[in-house]
């Protein structure tokens, strides 16, 4: 089960940011291509770098199918409060996560989510984020 990080004195803005990135968490969780495709923009694009610099890039439709079509369980979950910035129609969720595959530590990191306010509400524009296998928060590895 995954749940959303909410914090009293947030905005609905800043809620409802959070709570699309809890979605597309939730679509990785579940599978589910069409959750995930549905809390991003049809452009957006998820840009990766690991520890050994390499920097990869994909766009939601082909995440999507690659999250649909994995077999191993798989949770994304902020290991802390994200941050969370508003201004206008734009919005920028940021926050340290582990990645568990299998129910094992396979990495953590920074996730930092760039949002547009759609007329049907907040939708992802991009994901940048690290893929750390070192220098984890120590109960992301059970340690």
């Amino acid at each position: 089960m995954c749940t959303a990080i909410l914090l009293w004195g947030q905005s609905d803005d800043e809620k409802e940011s959070i709570a699309v990135v809890q979605r597309t968490f939730n679509g990785i969780a579940a599978h589910d291509g069409e959750m995930i495709r549905s809390s991003m923009l049809p452009e957006a694009r998820i840009y990766a770098v690991r520890d050994n610099g390499v920097l990869t890039n994909v766009g939601v439709a082909d995440m999507a199918s690659q999250i649909a079509a994995n077999k191993s369980t798989l949770l994304e979950r902020f290991t802390g409060a994200p941050r969370v910035l508003v201004r206008g129609r734009v919005a920028q969720v940021w926050g340290e996560y582990e990645f568990l595959r299998d129910g094992k530590f396979s990495h953590c990191g920074v996730d930092a989510v760039s949002l547009f306010k759609t007329v049907e509400g907040w939708k992802i524009a991009t994901i940048v984020y690290t893929a750390e296998t070192t220098g984890c928060r120590a109960d992301s590895r059970g340690n």
